[in-house]
């Protein structure tokens, strides 16, 4: 198969999976709710303050079922609860809930309130106020509620959710201004079960289906891309691999300044680069399947599956590049290309196949072991929050706000705002901001199993790697230096 048929299997076999992995996550949820709605609990909202000037507070239409829906269904579509208290006891309170026709009509020329939305974190309901100056019968005579609840203290009603568009009204018994209450709605359904055994049914379709796909397009996309245990181009020399009998990273990073930077042109590149983020969407998700594919690959067999290698160093390739130009330097103005291959680019990633790798550490080095380079890498990269309050409106509501850089995107910001105005990239900045890209990657690269070697605790900064160490003899004294001499990157 051609490699246009690789991108089609790749691309539905991430659609598939993801769809797949989205429905079994809402069935499973659904799954949860549904067994704690065995002892007839319902789903309980949180208890809120609702106070209004005018003489009703009417809830948004509800659409139950919907128009031209048969007024018996041959199964229960579920339970509503509604619990509210007068927040002066001496009040008695009215809870009702009607067809929206029959409140419209009640509520002509009356002043009353509609709850337009609810937001909580804090908790702020919306409202819409509707004038009027007629004064309504008491809502306890009407006999237009489908179902009702009326004195003082608690009051609460049930009903069984019906066709049809309802309007959930709250009122003082005697129809007088001011409603003030504390409101609670709930609900459970029938229904809630076997949705979710056809969510999970249908999420696990989807992944049997869509995982086999995304890997085969995987397999064939990176099949060809280098041969193993060497570095996969005649470039690599150049790009900081090493000779025979010297000590290096497995991991080639570079990443070369531009010269004639724009000193303006960084601040649309994340603008331009929206196309990139959506592709490396789905590129990281497929990343993640193929790792997981890998990770038994190694425990059973202690090899990496050659094209799934060379996939994964792709979409860590890709990203680099998109990174460079676009947030984690801005060290070009080259538009990255939309390929997983090696490339004519200034920024670069290269990763020496491995010829084996131990099955047992592939069961610790994702996490346990990974922890202490995990908290340095959130250190660099990880957003520094800084909060403060605001008052909202004329009731006084706090909002609580936030927001933060994290040292990298500092870093990078500072870089480009002395682009700016002196129209030249700070090139020690440059090489502490490569420095830390490469550790970052050096950790990822090792967390996503690609190598065994544990990265090292240094910040090699610049845009090449580091010259190569020379092993050791037996008395400690460094061996001879290589007879050959590569040269190094300009």
């Amino acid at each position: 198969m051609k490699k246009p048929g690789h991108i089609v299997l790749l691309i539905v076999g991430i659609v598939l999976s993801l769809l797949g992995f989205t429905l079994s996550a809402a069935g499973a949820a659904a799954a949860w709710l549904a067994s704690s709605q065995d002892d007839g609990a319902f789903f309980a909202s949180p208890t809120e303050r609702y106070t209004v000037s005018s003489r009703a507070l009417v809830s948004p239409q509800l659409d139950a079922v919907g128009e031209g829906t048969p007024e018996r269904l041959p199964f229960d579509v579920g339970t509503l609860r509604l619990r509210a208290t007068a927040t002066e006891t001496a009040r008695e309170l009215f809870i009702g809930i009607a067809p929206q026709n029959e409140v419209d009509r009640y509520l002509a020329g009356v002043h009353h309130t509609e709850l337009r939305e609810v937001k909580f974190q804090p908790f702020r309901p919306v409202y819409r106020d509707v004038p009027g100056s007629s004064t309504p019968a008491a809502p306890g005579a009407q006999h237009f509620w489908a179902a009702s609840a009326s004195g003082p203290g608690e009051q609460q009603l049930t009903w069984n959710i019906a066709p049809g568009n309802w309007t959930v009204v709250v009122m003082n018994a005697d129809a007088s201004g001011r409603v003030s209450a504390d409101l609670q709605a709930g609900f459970r359904s029938e229904l809630i079960k076997p949705a979710a055994m056809g969510l999970l049914f249908a999420g696990m379709l989807a992944i049997l289906v869509g995982v086999p796909l995304l890997v085969l397009g995987a397999v064939g996309l990176g099949r060809g891309g280098g041969s193993p245990g060497q570095p996969p181009s005649k470039s690599a020399a150049a790009q900081g691999s090493t000779p025979a009998g010297t000590m290096s990273s497995p991991l080639h990073f570079t990443g070369q300044l531009d010269p004639a930077l724009s000193p303006w042109m960084w601040l649309v590149k994340w603008f331009l680069a929206i196309p990139h983020f959506f592709v490396l969407f789905f590129l990281w998700f497929a990343f993640a399947v193929t790792s997981i594919i890998a990770w038994f690959a190694i425990l059973f067999t202690g090899r990496y599956p050659l094209s799934l290698f060379h996939f994964n160093v792709g979409v860590l390739r890709w990203n680099w590049r998109v990174a460079f130009y676009a947030y984690a330097a801005g060290g070009t103005d080259h538009y990255p290309p939309f390929s997983l291959s090696r490339t004519d680019y200034p920024a670069n990633v290269e990763v020496d196949y491995p010829a084996r790798l131990s099955r047992g550490l592939v069961l610790v080095k994702s996490w346990l072991l990974l922890i202490p380079q995990l908290l340095i890498v959130g250190a660099f990269t990880g957003t520094a929050t800084w909060a403060w309050r605001t008052e909202d409106g004329p009731a006084g509501v706090v909002n609580d706000r936030g927001g933060g850089l994290s040292l990298l995107g500092l870093l990078v910001l500072i870089a480009l705002v002395i682009l700016l105005f002196t129209g030249s990239y700070p090139r020690p900045l440059f090489a502490f901001i490569m420095g830390i890209n490469r550790w970052v990657y050096r950790v990822l690269i090792y967390g996503a199993l690609i190598r065994d070697e544990y990265p090292p605790f240094r910040l090699d900064q610049g845009a090449f790697d580091p010259e190569p160490l020379r092993p050791t003899n037996t008395d400690g004294r460094a061996g001879p230096p290589s007879t050959t001499a590569l040269p190094r990157p300009r």
